[in-house]
């Protein structure tokens, strides 16, 4: 395994140093090809055939110069090798070539990159040249068989190199698109959990003034220490797009994201708006992957943002189930209950259902079986690997009972499906 792996890791550093120097692997295929061009010239030849001559040569060679360019102009270089190949046959008498190499290389080129206008004309060129290139040999149906056949296995080849390219581009597009909405969700929960705390904290800091000056003090050191936190996690959160440090604070902006140990700190921040948060655990708490830490703290910290900014609830309370196979997350409070949804619907559950789906898992919310509060209750597979699928929004639309779970998860736009039921 380790001659394999490296190996790979050569191979894979060549390609990134082809893609990046194209001009240099384009001169490397002329040499090539020069090469293999060079040896029916070092053969010594039957007797009765004359001698290959330097002039002989300097024309093979100057058949092979116009590959050089293959990338720039391949419709103008197969011109080229054609006019300077019928110089070649027409002028002297010299070796010949058990492989069109140069007409090759070009129609796997044109095959490749070139439009398809381009791809037509040069057909309809090889399908006059390849007969005449024949019939000025041999004139035998065997060389044209096998002629027809050898170009057609380099366009064929063009082609799939082709499809393969715009695979990997494809490929590429949805891994950015992917990325860029994990930044997205990721952004969202930082953003709308401080910023929501630093509110609730901002407002109470005037009353706080006038009647209890040492709560104030409070107040805006918790404001403050959600602001550096925020400011953390999105330097940690971004730094995966810049190379080095955080010169500025000595951290390492490629952290890794908070996870379960983190969890305490954030409850910490939230008491301090003033909720009364329990938290508690049951089982045995077993490893947890980083990815699966990660998608619980998210999922808390989302959570208790919506409690601050729409459930006007005194308290909160989180409790993490360690199961044999599944850790679940259920975050209850006593506020307002179905109220406490935004008519409109939001990002917040939205992303939550995503970030579970993303690790196999599942979540529900929606008012408490009394009426009094909400809940919301994620479970996570601990042995099941992420499922790359569920990082698009788009699919969560389309999962079977996702519109149910949306109707559970917004009283507005259920009672708004009822109604128009009862219209039909």
């Amino acid at each position: 395994m380790g001659i394999r792996g490296e190996l790979r890791g050569r191979w894979e550093r060549g390609r990134v140093l082809a893609a990046a120097n194209p001009l240099l692997v384009d001169i490397g295929v002329a040499l090539l090809v020069q090469g293999a061009m060079t040896m029916p010239f070092l053969v010594p030849r039957a007797s009765g055939l004359p001698a290959a001559t330097w002039a002989a040569y300097g024309l093979s060679t100057l058949t092979v110069v116009p590959l050089v360019w293959r990338r720039k102009a391949p419709v103008a270089v197969l011109f080229a090798v054609l006019a300077t190949s019928l110089l070649y046959r027409l002028t002297v008498d010299g070796p010949g070539q058990p492989l069109p190499y140069t007409g090759l290389i070009v129609t796997y080129t044109i095959a490749a990159l070139a439009t398809p206008r381009k791809r037509l004309l040069a057909g309809l060129v090889l399908l006059v040249a390849v007969p005449v290139g024949v019939w000025l040999n041999t004139r035998s149906a065997r060389e044209l068989t096998f002629s027809v056949f050898v170009f057609a296995a380099a366009y064929v080849f063009g082609r799939l190199t082709d499809a393969r390219q715009r695979a990997h581009r494809v490929e590429a597009e949805q891994a950015a698109a992917r990325e860029r909405a994990r930044i997205a969700r990721e952004m969202h929960d930082i953003l709308s959990h401080a910023v929501s705390l630093m509110i609730v904290q901002a407002e109470a800091g005037p009353v706080a003034v006038r009647t209890a000056p040492e709560r104030a003090e409070a107040a805006f050191d918790a404001i403050s220490a959600t602001g550096r936190d925020a400011m953390a996690q999105l330097r940690h959160m971004l730094g995966v797009l810049r190379d080095g440090a955080d010169e500025a604070d000595g951290t390492d902006p490629r952290a890794p994201q908070p996870g379960l140990a983190a969890l305490p700190g954030l409850l910490d921040r939230v008491r301090g708006s003033g909720l009364d948060v329990v938290y508690r655990t049951v089982g045995d708490a077993g490893p947890v992957a980083d990815g699966a830490g990660v998608t619980v703290h998210r999922v808390v910290q989302e959570a208790l943002t919506n409690v601050v900014r729409h459930a006007e609830a005194k308290a909160v309370t989180v409790q993490l189930a360690y199961m044999k196979d599944e850790l679940e997350v259920t975050v209850t409070d006593d506020g307002r209950g179905a109220r406490a949804v935004p008519r409109r619907g939001g990002h917040g559950l939205v992303g939550i259902r995503e970030r579970a789906a993303a690790h196999g898992g599942s979540a529900v919310a929606g008012p408490r079986a009394d009426g009094h509060g909400f809940e919301l209750r994620v479970r996570i597979p601990l042995s099941v690997p992420a499922r790359r699928g569920h990082d698009d929004p788009g699919r969560d639309r389309r999962r079977p009972g996702a519109r149910a779970q949306r109707l559970r998860d917004d009283p507005g736009r259920a009672a708004g499906h009822r109604r128009r039921r009862r219209g039909r």
